[in-house]
């Protein structure tokens, strides 16, 4: 009976390692699908500047549904990242409210598929008022949440090297967050910080699921066979 209890534990262990591994993974493909769809959109027309439209924009125009998957695809690669920690880190290593602020920005994300942004300058819709709002909470949420989540992964069970780039790259993203709002009033640059700051969200969810595959790929390795 004890035997079949440690070897029930030690099957849960493995499943648990195998979930976040495969999650991780999902966010890493989903990153890079992200990051080439924006990409095409941005040289198809009506070619909208990086440095000085939101990305948004692409969005919108006859090649406007390229974006609107990438939003859907950052949405879900968010939520895959936060069940992942939510399952590879143990309560003390968990930010309650980081995580309800990182969902926000997944959930965000999905929200602006839905909302299309206004691109002609002084023209104000519904759904572009919508856009505007849902972004700016989504982003706010995104940065703090990543600061609050990695602040308290300080304690996880992985190497001192890989928190510490965590939690760096985490203030990185809220320093690009406050540079975009700062500069926000100035249209010639708006569309480069925004970028910017997304670029610097997305790196943090890259290394954070790379450390997830890197720590539980070893721990899924280690677990031994369970006793027959």
């Amino acid at each position: 009976m004890a035997h079949r209890v440690v070897g029930n534990a030690g099957s849960a262990i493995r499943d648990d390692e195998t979930l976040v591994t495969a999650l991780a993974w999902f966010t890493i493909a989903g990153i890079v699908a992200y990051v080439l769809l924006t990409v095409i959109a941005q040289f198809l027309p009506p070619h909208y500047s990086p440095i000085h439209d939101a990305e948004s924009d692409l969005a919108v125009g006859p090649y406007g549904y390229l974006m609107t998957i990438a939003f859907v695809v950052r949405g879900i690669i968010s939520v895959a990242l936060l069940i992942a920690l939510d399952r590879a880190l143990p309560a003390r290593a968990r930010s309650k409210i980081g995580m309800i602020l990182f969902g926000i920005w997944g959930a965000g994300a999905l929200l602006l598929s839905m909302f299309p942004a206004d691109v002609v300058k002084g023209r104000h819709t519904v759904h572009g008022d919508v856009h505007l709002v849902v972004a700016l909470v989504a982003f706010v949420c995104g940065a703090v949440g990543e600061v609050l989540l990695s602040r308290r992964m300080s304690v996880a069970p992985w190497s001192r090297a890989s928190r510490q780039v965590v939690r760096i790259l985490s203030y990185f993203t809220a320093t690009t967050l406050v540079l975009f709002f700062f500069l926000t009033p100035r249209p010639r640059v708006f569309g480069l910080f925004e970028r910017l700051f997304i670029g610097a969200a997305l790196v943090w969810m890259l290394v954070t699921a790379a450390v997830l595959v890197t720590q539980h790929s070893r721990g899924a390795e280690a677990q031994p066979n369970a006793p027959a």
